[in-house]
């Protein structure tokens, strides 16, 4: 998996992700012009929407009909070296049974992303000296 990230004003950033293009930003009172959710709601988003897809796939495998569900994902970012909580909040349909709702909690804490977010992180940094084209 492969995100670029190029600057398209002061701030503001053109995301591509295979043939998808976004537009990420700072909100106006961090300086930015607001074009688009910050590098952190983006993050936000991703998590909500993995855990989505991840309980709507397997409610495809069971057999079940989800009908409408919401997720929604809040969190602030911490200091370094502290640790960041993220406040999941899964809006599933009344006529689900319990035991029904009890699976979808397990398996939403198996997405990707939140399986990601759970583990250790490592990162390879390099920089790549380029002419800059205008």
């Amino acid at each position: 998996m492969k995100a670029t990230s190029s600057r398209a004003g002061v701030f503001k950033q053109t995301v591509k992700v295979r043939q998808h293009q976004l537009v990420s930003d700072e909100p106006l009172n961090e300086g930015g012009e607001d074009t688009g959710p910050s590098p952190q709601e983006l993050l936000a988003a991703s998590l909500a929407s993995c855990t989505a897809i991840t309980m709507e796939m397997y409610a495809q495998r069971k057999g079940w009909d989800l009908g409408a569900t919401e997720v929604t994902c809040q969190y602030t970012a911490s200091e370094r070296g502290c640790p960041t909580r993220f406040d999941l909040v899964l809006r599933l349909p009344e006529h689900l049974s319990d035991e029904q709702v009890a699976r979808l909690k397990v398996i939403a804490a198996k997405c990707p992303v939140h399986r990601t977010l759970d583990g250790e992180v490592m990162f390879d940094e390099r920089v790549e000296r380029v002419a800059l084209v205008s």
